[in-house]
């Protein structure tokens, strides 16, 4: 059974930095999408950044690019959101996903799904 647990979620200051790591387990993870998406409340689940597990590709939303970074540790099988400078509309729940996708920001692509870990962003 495919785990995907998130940490690393917190307070922090506008301008600040944090780092959100997933833990994954329950399969082998090559050949698929590894993704990261936030929802605010009232606001639709939106894509922030993915890494495909062989080869390490990575897309990032426009709204991110330049300040978060995503990363993948295959010998740790955890995949990394380092985000800096981050901003108060930054603040929302953070998940993780894996999927066997083409389309890796649209989140219907993705089985798996992390519990979500808050992040929240004070101005």
């Amino acid at each position: 059974q495919v785990q995907l647990v998130e940490s690393g979620g917190g307070l922090v200051q506008a301008g600040g930095s944090l780092r959100l790591s997933c833990a994954a387990s329950g399969r082998t993870f090559s050949g698929y999408v590894m993704g990261w998406f936030r929802q605010a409340p009232g606001k639709e689940r939106e894509f922030v950044a993915a890494i495909r597990w062989s080869g390490g590709f990575t897309y990032y939303a426009d709204s991110v690019k330049g300040r978060f970074t995503i990363s993948r540790d295959s010998a740790k099988n955890t995949v990394d959101l380092q985000m800096n400078s981050l901003k108060p509309e930054d603040t929302a729940v953070y998940y993780c996903a894996a999927g066997l996708t083409y389309s890796p920001t649209d989140h219907r692509r993705y089985n798996d799904w992390g519990q979500g870990t808050q992040v929240t962003v004070s101005s």
